[in-house]
């Protein structure tokens, strides 16, 4: 079937995305994505690089605790299809690579696409590749400048065409938002103070010692897993939870839930900020 579809590793997207826009890797949290736009952008430029119609448009991404807003509100679109992979405790994204290669080699062994579009970096594709093109189909890799500080040189080499997104093309559905300046007295995701400044009631308690118990090395991880899906591992929130109902003597209502969670947050970046 003469049709193009495109495979788009988000992480890539906001990873490197921010990188370009912004200067430096920022958490989810402060990056906005205007949803429609990004897949007509996508869209059009396959059917341009490929000189077919799109088939559609598979968006990939991780998540702790079942889709975020963000990936409903993609799933919702025409043409779109997501695919999620998992977020472990310590806030790494796992499955995502597998489940590109897994729709790239069924859908050319389907001949379901002449031309694949793949927006990422990671090595791991390439067999994906490789295995696409003995099927017939012809592999355009997409980076975000500067790509070839972010993409495998083995991927770049396996691909039948390669092309750098500048910010011409990512600023029109790709933005940043500037860290907040916080007031004072407040423990926002700024702070300076120590855990010990901020511990005065059981919720907290309970936040300084989950936090406290979790290595310091994973900490940074875990804060830019949940600002970008709004999710705690759920091993972190089960402890979280089960703490504050053992030190009130109840079940935390949603209002204590969202305080304990901000407050262990809070923690964390506390210890980051030693």
């Amino acid at each position: 079937m003469n049709r193009v579809a495109v495979f788009v590793d988000a992480g890539y997207v906001f990873a490197q995305g921010s990188v370009l826009l912004a200067g430096r890797k920022l958490p989810r949290g402060q990056t906005s994505l205007d949803h429609s736009g990004a897949v007509a952008s996508l869209a059009t430029f396959a059917e341009r690089v490929a000189g077919v119609a799109l088939l559609r448009v598979y968006w990939y991404d991780g998540t702790s605790s079942g889709p975020t807003a963000q990936h409903l509100t993609l799933a919702h679109l025409d043409n779109v299809k997501v695919r999620l992979g998992f977020v472990n405790s310590v806030g790494e994204q796992k499955g995502v690579d597998s489940l590109i290669v897994t729709d790239m080699i069924a859908l050319a062994r389907n001949r379901a696409i002449c031309d694949a579009v793949l927006v990422s970096g990671d090595e791991d594709l390439r067999v994906g590749v490789q295995q696409a093109q003995e099927f017939g189909v012809r592999v355009h890799l997409v980076g975000i400048k500067p790509s070839r500080g972010s993409q495998s040189l083995f991927l770049l080499q396996e691909a039948d065409t390669t092309h750098e997104w500048t910010d011409a093309e990512v600023a029109p559905f790709l933005s940043y938002k500037p860290k907040p300046i916080s007031a004072p007295g407040s423990v926002p995701p700024g702070i300076t103070a120590t855990a010990s400044e901020v511990v005065s009631t059981p919720l907290d308690t309970v936040a300084a010692k989950v936090a406290a118990a979790l290595e310091k090395s994973v900490l940074l991880t875990l804060i830019e897993a949940f600002e970008g899906s709004g999710q705690l591992p759920r091993d972190v929130d089960r402890q979280l939870l089960a703490g504050g109902r053992a030190a009130i003597g109840r079940d935390l209502d949603p209002t204590e839930k969202k305080s304990v969670r901000n407050l262990f947050l809070a923690m964390c970046r506390s210890r980051l900020a030693e």
